[in-house]
């Protein structure tokens, strides 16, 4: 990487980031087969899937509440 004046960072053009997005699928579908052939990949069953449904929903609405709460509060001048 090139130095870079003050708070600016150059890029360097390397790694997975910088890749064709077409080539970040390729690369990420075959270690998501090879997850899943050597029995690392996680699959979740419906109980799971439930479970995490449930959990965004509750974190979803605990940040709509406090959006709403902080938007109420009078601001002092």
């Amino acid at each position: 990487m090139t130095q870079a004046s003050g708070n600016e960072r150059q890029r360097s053009g390397r790694g997975f980031a910088s890749m064709d997005p077409e080539k970040q699928r390729a690369i990420s579908s075959k270690g998501g087969r090879a997850a899943h052939r050597s029995g690392n990949a996680h699959e979740f069953d419906s109980q799971q899937a439930r479970e995490a449904g449930r959990l965004g929903g509750r974190a979803r609405a605990a940040n709509a509440r406090r959006r709403m709460q902080a938007e109420n509060q009078p601001t002092a001048h």
